[in-house]
């Protein structure tokens, strides 16, 4: 798949069908990843791919602490809010999922069924986290954004996709216990990754992107 194509296809897919995808394509997609730039070559990702009935054990746990509203303990810090800008296009967003679901603003039900399909990883047959060493701090955060937008172009350029989530990453500690992780590794990001499915309605979902002009200053 050319670069271009690539970027301007990807979706976040919120729907998989349960076939494993192979360990050599997961290799193959880590292998391309792996020439991801970094701050002076520091290459600070760490990574853990949960497939199987590992990763339906630790969906387990993480889907009854977000069900039981456990507190949540995540190694990067939630935002408190948003410019005005900012916040009306997420509004527009979360209004937008749940109109494709036909669930209602009102509807608490169908919210809480939303918010805990996160949990389960959409049914994806695998959950991939990033982590880096806790003494490392924003320009390290920013090299793991390059390297999860790679990893999910990577991906997606082989059929396999993905969608990125920040809501597992609230029980940061539990899932550091569950996999043996070091406390003092930070998680950044879970994906879930697998091969979408067409009939789940929230893969007919697509956001609205800003315009080029609409964020970009020229100066000649």
């Amino acid at each position: 798949m050319e670069t271009l194509e690539g970027i301007k296809t990807r979706q976040s897919i919120r729907g998989f069908k349960p076939t494993p995808i192979p360990k050599d394509m997961i290799n193959k997609i880590l292998e391309a990843v792996s020439n991801t730039p970094s701050y002076t070559n520091t290459q600070p990702w760490e990574v853990a791919v949960v497939c199987g009935k590992k990763k339906d054990e630790l969906s387990k746990v993480i889907f009854e602490l977000a069900r039981a509203k456990a507190p949540t303990h995540p190694d990067l810090p939630m935002p408190k809010g948003w410019p005005a800008a900012h916040d009306a296009r997420a509004h527009e967003h979360g209004a937008r999922r749940l109109d494709t679901l036909g669930i209602e603003r009102g509807d608490e039900e169908g919210r809480e069924r939303l918010r805990l399909m996160n949990f389960e990883f959409y049914g994806a047959p695998c959950a991939v986290f990033l982590f880096i060493d806790g003494s490392l701090g924003e320009w390290s955060t920013f090299d793991m954004g390059l390297f999860a937008q790679n990893f999910i172009l990577a991906a997606h350029s082989l059929g396999v996709e993905s969608v990125l989530q920040a809501s597992v990453t609230n029980y940061a500690p539990e899932i550091k216990k569950f996999l043996g992780i070091p406390e003092s590794k930070k998680l950044v990001i879970g994906i879930s990754l697998g091969y979408p499915d067409e009939k789940a309605k929230l893969n007919n979902y697509r956001s609205i992107k800003q315009k080029p002009e609409e964020f970009t200053k020229w100066y000649e």
